[in-house]
């Protein structure tokens, strides 16, 4: 009996013990030729092997159990599958097709964070839209990124004028204001240009664009509580680009661009140029115009100086100047005198600078500035305001990269002037003000599994005081499928002027505010997010992501009607909330890709006691995108946007609505495509099952735009690179 209880303790330990073997093949999915150089590894055992010039690959000495094996290759999608061994007799020796990347996610480098690290090793929980996703969104609307950052789960845009299409961004319900728009990291896009940057900006000459929900303090100052959008341009490549694009619409719009880049070997330049077109047009035939009389010239330059290996240098500048006309259809085509307008005539120079030097082999010194000039003039029937805003930016920062750890710590300096030059004088909303802050940022690779981001900004204000701002950040990568980040902050918004609201009385009987008798509004925010990567089959992929949010800010500044027909800034006490969930699913099969998202915001105001839903929030929305696509060939999707009721400012409810589309592109040869989308063809517009405005049409008291407004437009075109 003893040698009997041995024999089978032996036995035990020999099965625990067992050694397996894995085999396979990998080939190129178009090609069906063998792949040479795969890596495949199993990283809970610290194991792997490269595939051999047939696409051979084996891994020996593989315990029982259940592990996840990676499959990666450079161009090529990465796989993930998951193996118990021993194996079955089907699932040894099998081949495995990978797919070119469309997307490379894991090559992306995220410049917001101000870190040399991959998108996937971040623990700052961050979106981005870049490569065949933005020239997809570009072909939709290629004049302006409204479109490119309404589709995304999370993010609403928000028309605040009828008439003209000036527009604002939300990001989980908040008020426009509470969102940084930047330019390669600088605020280019703020205060008195807010109302109609959304409308000014082209995409063409984009790489990616990137975007932070919550408060991203640290980096970017206090006023990104609801979260920053960084708008990264393009830069010279070692293969020189000279693209031009032509698009149309049934609307008699016409976009015309062309973007030039080219690395020199010391320098390097990029040149991108549009010319937008808007006739004006009123598909509900109500005798306003849902799109505006525009035209709008952009120039946009940037050269590039690389001293040697460590230092380099870029200046560009970027020029816009545009005139808007909406209101009656008969006025803006001149067909009458008289009627009710709102024109805007704006013009827009910026200058950018930016400058690294690399100290050591691990830390560089990077410096930047931008100056900013930007005029303004609205016209509306019996009163005209006009302003110009002049703002900087000036930064300097060291960023040191260590083994398991890298610090970025800096300073930075905002100034801005903005000067009334018509309206009412007794109105009179000119200001001067500047903020002086310093930041330190650190991210330490604490385990393998765990990645901890930390930081610390010191503002100074020159109306409002000191702001101390936390931020931390913290990723749990328990395998290489599944990824959990939390994270927090503090952040604040000085009292503005430029508003939502505001822009929807085109600055009319608006008093300034009293900085003596308003606070700061300050907020607290945080967020929980998982996301998990499925390789069901070999040509079956998902992933997932679920993401919920917090955000409190205290002290909000509302605009509020007075008995003498004027409107002043008050802060009634109480805070607003916004919480909720974002969920969004991507499945991959063979060259059909089908995106769903979900979005959750429960946004509430508590003024002086009471509650009640802040107004212009879809509680819930949802986007759904099915894409067929060969690759370097031809793509076709179809849309469909959901968008629960919302809440109006004049206290009734919105109409529930969907808006479907249909995308399409086809290229011919390696330099031209032409493409052809059918936008909204269900033609949801608000006109159809609401109101636009009360009163007379040449005295219209307009109320809130919550859905589409223009309704069912086609465009189409032609893209040439040469």
């Amino acid at each position: 009996m003893k040698h009997l209880h041995l024999w089978l303790l032996l036995l035990c330990c020999g099965a625990a013990f067992a050694q397996n073997t894995f085999v396979a093949t990998l080939k190129n999915s178009e090609t069906q030729e063998p792949l040479y150089g795969v890596s495949v590894s199993i990283k809970t055992l610290n194991k792997g092997a490269i595939s051999n010039a047939e696409g051979l690959v084996r891994i020996e000495n593989i315990p029982n159990g259940t592990y996840s094996l990676e499959l990666r290759y450079v161009g090529f999608e990465t796989q993930n599958i998951t193996r118990t061994f021993p194996l079955s007799a089907e699932e040894n020796d099998q081949t495995f097709y990978l797919h070119h990347a469309e997307e490379e996610m894991e090559e992306v480098v995220i410049q917001s964070t101000r870190s040399s690290r991959t998108f996937q090793d971040i623990p700052t929980r961050l979106e981005f839209i870049a490569g065949e996703e933005l020239a997809e969104k570009g072909n939709m609307k290629p004049g302006d990124i409204r479109m490119l950052l309404s589709e995304s789960t999370g993010i609403q845009t928000q028309q605040t004028s009828a008439t003209s299409y000036n527009s604002s961004i939300r990001i989980q319900g908040l008020d426009g204001k509470y969102t940084q728009l930047l330019r390669d990291g600088l605020p280019l896009y703020s205060g008195y240009s807010g109302g109609l940057s959304l409308m000014q900006i082209a995409p063409l000459d984009l790489k990616q664009v990137e975007v932070i929900k919550g408060a991203s303090s640290t980096l970017y100052g206090g006023g990104a509580i609801a979260g920053l959008v960084n708008l990264i341009s393009k830069t010279p490549e070692d293969e020189p680009e000279l693209s031009f694009m032509a698009n149309g619409t049934s609307a008699l719009g016409l976009d015309l661009s062309g973007f030039y880049s080219q690395n020199y070997g010391k320098t390097g330049a990029t040149v991108f140029a549009s010319y937008n077109l808007g006739t004006p047009y009123d598909p509900a035939d109500n005798g306003l115009t849902a799109i505006p009389k525009f035209e709008r010239f952009t120039l946009n330059p940037k050269f590039y100086l690389y001293f040697n290996e460590k230092t380099n240098l870029n200046v560009g500048f970027n020029y816009v100047n545009e005139d808007r006309l909406g209101g009656g259809i008969d006025y803006v085509e001149g067909d009458s005198e008289t009627g009710y307008f709102e024109r805007n005539k704006t013009d827009r120079l910026s200058t950018q600078i930016s400058g690294s030097h690399q100290l050591s082999d691990n830390t560089t010194l990077t410096i930047k500035n931008s100056i900013s000039f930007f005029e303004r003039e609205i016209d509306i029937p019996s009163y005209t305001f006009a302003g110009r805003q002049t703002s900087s930016f000036s930064e300097v920062n060291i960023a040191t990269n260590l083994a398991k750890t890298e610090w970025v710590a800096g300073a930075n300096l905002w100034t801005e002037n903005f000067k009334q030059q018509q309206g009412d004088p007794a109105q009179d909303l000119s200001f001067t003000n500047y903020t002086a802050g310093v930041f330190a940022q650190n991210i330490w690779d604490i385990q393998e599994q765990w990645t901890l981001e930390t930081g610390l900004r010191t503002d100074y204000q020159s109306d409002y005081g000191v702001f101390v701002l936390p931020r931390l950040s913290l990723m749990f990568e328990p395998t290489n499928l599944l990824t959990f980040r939390i994270g927090g902050g503090m952040g604040y918004k000085t009292p503005t002027v430029f508003t939502e609201d505001v822009e929807r009385l085109q600055f009319r009987s608006v008093q300034p505010i009293n900085i003596d008798e308003t606070d700061a509004e300050r907020s607290l925010g945080f967020n929980l997010d998982g996301n998990y990567k499925w390789s069901i089959t070999n040509d079956l992929n998902l992933s997932t992501n679920v993401l919920l949010f917090y955000t409190r800010i205290d002290d909000p500044i509302v605009l509020n009607r007075t008995s003498g027909a004027m409107y002043e800034f008050i802060q009634p006490g109480g805070h607003i909330e916004s919480s909720g969930i974002e969920a969004n699913m991507r499945w991959k099969y063979k060259d059909f890709k089908l995106f769903v998202g979900y979005t959750l915001a429960d946004v509430d105001q508590h003024y002086n006691g009471a509650s009640e839903q802040y107004p212009l929030v879809s509680q819930h929305r949802l986007n759904n995108v099915l894409m067929y696509e060969k690759h370097d060939n031809f793509w076709i999707g179809l849309e469909g946007y959901y968008y629960s009721p919302q809440k109006l400012n004049d206290g009734t409810t919105g109409q529930s609505y969907w808006i479907l589309g249909v995308m399409t592109e086809k290229k011919l040869g390696d330099k031209f495509s032409i493409f052809l989308n059918f936008e909204n063809f269900l033609d949801t517009r608000q006109s159809r099952f609401d109101t636009i405005y009360t009163g007379t049409l040449n005295d219209p008291n307009f109320r809130d735009i919550y859905a589409p407004v223009d309704g069912f437009v086609i465009n189409g075109g032609f893209k040439l690179k040469l």
